[in-house]
């Protein structure tokens, strides 16, 4: 992969969550039951997973001719 393509997939764009105590603590469980190290790469993935599969349930409309694309700029 040339340094370009790098640069695109740079994660520069910081988001924050807030849990509740309840959710934190089933966010901890559930790491430590499936020994998940990485809590970022978890959560980004599975948000990630979420959208994407949000995108292929709603494809096709009656007007929108070309899937949409979230890796690509238009």
């Amino acid at each position: 992969m040339d340094q370009k393509n790098k640069e695109k997939l740079r994660r520069s764009h910081r988001t924050s969550i807030l849990f509740n105590q309840r959710e934190q603590e089933a966010i901890r469980h559930y790491c430590d039951k499936y020994k998940i190290k990485n809590k970022s790469k978890f959560m980004r993935e599975v948000i990630m997973t979420e959208i994407l599969r949000k995108f292929d349930e709603d494809y096709p409309t009656l007007f929108e001719f070309e899937k949409p694309n979230l890796f690509v700029n238009s």
